[in-house]
Formats: structure tokens, C-alpha cells, sequence
């Protein structure tokens, strides 16, 4: 071997030592990192430590070293069952995510009708139904509405036939007629007028139809 391939290898072996060397010398600072690292958690943690044991003592707590031997054991014991809480909060707060958009639309939708309601006069109105309500409830005793409700059955019925439509063709007719009578002005009858306007067709037209009424009433 000459001195040129024996210089050669002593400068290979002097690159190797230095990459070495630094390895090394990087290894020693991430030693000498995690050491302080260490040190400086075993200051806090012992300063937590103090700090949680005063305020315990100043909250005059007792702790039980086997309860929380056995805290710790149950904890283990259900890890999965809090994997599962886990996973059912984060579903939930990716729920909340993907549903907020539409919460929103619905408050503002929500919003726009009530207005709407308000401008309609919606609440106006429900607030005096409810007065009206209050005096029906304050006019009206329990016995009252007890009554009403073992007769609601006829009354409804009886509502029903007067909204029949000749029913209500015959009282706005008799309510035409009412209104078209000058009451200042009602001609004077005497009892003979009174007998030639009785034998006319539609006089005896009402008086058969109030005869028959008033029999079908007494029945």
C-alpha cells in the first residue's frame, strides 16, 4: 500500500469519526434536553403537588389513597365504555356542526313569521281572547260548566241547525224586513181593517205557520 491510498483511508476514517462525533455530541444535547426537560417537570409537578395539598387541607378534604386506588381500577376497567362516550360526544359535536347551519335558518325563519304574526296583528288579538276568556271564567261558576258540558251535545246541535241554509235564508229575511219598518210610522189598525187584512192569502200563510209551530214546539 503506498502512502497516497494509506493517506486516503486515514482521511474516510477521520469523516467517519466526525460524523460519529456528531452524532454523538447531538445525542448528548437531546439527553441533556429531555433531562431538563424532566427536571424542570419534577419542579412543577412537586409545586402542584404542594399547591393541590394546601388547598385541600384549607378545603378540609381527606383523601383515601384505596379510593383512588380503586378509582383508578374502575377507570381501567371501563375504558372502553368511555371510548364509547368519547365517540358519541365527538358524533354530537359534529352533529351540532353540520346542523347549525340549518338551526339558524329555522331561528331566522322563525323570526320572519313572528313578525309577520306581529304585523298581522296576531298577538293583539290572542291577548284579548284571553281577557275575554278571563271574564267567561270569572261570569261562569264550576257548576255552570258543568252543565255546559252535559248539554254541549244539544247546543252544538241546535248551532248546527241554525246554520242550516234555510234556516239562515229565514232569519235574514225576517232580519230584512225588521230593518226595513220605519217603527215611527207603523200604520193604525182598526179591528176591522185588522179582520180584511187577516182573510188575505199571505196573512193566513203566517198564521198557519205560527200555528204550526207553536204546536210542534209544545209536542
Amino acid at each position: 500500500m503506498n502512502e497516497t491510498d494509506l493517506q486516503a483511508q486515514i482521511n474516510q476514517l477521520n469523516q467517519k469519526m466526525d460524523i460519529v462525533l456528531d452524532i454523538v455530541t447531538r445525542q448528548q444535547q437531546k439527553t441533556e434536553s429531555v433531562e431538563d426537560l424532566l427536571s424542570d417537570l419534577q419542579i412543577v409537578g412537586k409545586d402542584m403537588y404542594d399547591t393541590a395539598v394546601v388547598e385541600l387541607e384549607n378545603q378540609q378534604v381527606e383523601i383515601d389513597v384505596d379510593e383512588i386506588k380503586m378509582l383508578g381500577i374502575r377507570l381501567l376497567h371501563n375504558i372502553e365504555n368511555i371510548g364509547v362516550v368519547l365517540s358519541m360526544f365527538e358524533s354530537m359535536v359534529d352533529f351540532t356542526k353540520d346542523a347549525g347551519p340549518l338551526v339558524r335558518e329555522s331561528i331566522i325563519d322563525m323570526t320572519s313569521r313572528l313578525h309577520e304574526f306581529e304585523q298581522k296583528g296576531y298577538f293583539e288579538f290572542f291577548a284579548e281572547a284571553a281577557k275575554v276568556i278571563d271574564n267567561v271564567v270569572s261570569a261562569f261558576s264550576k257548576e255552570d260548566v258543568a252543565q255546559l258540558a252535559d248539554n254541549i251535545v244539544t247546543i252544538l246541535n241546535t248551532v248546527k241547525s241554525l246554520t242550516q241554509p234555510e234556516m239562515m235564508h229565514a232569519m235574514d229575511n225576517a232580519l230584512r224586513a225588521y230593518n226595513s219598518m220605519q217603527m215611527e210610522n207603523v200604520p193604525e189598525y182598526s179591528v176591522f181593517k185588522l179582520m180584511r187584512e187577516i182573510n188575505k192569502p199571505e196573512m193566513k200563510k203566517a198564521m198557519g205557520f205560527m200555528v204550526t209551530f207553536m204546536k210542534n214546539i209544545s209536542t
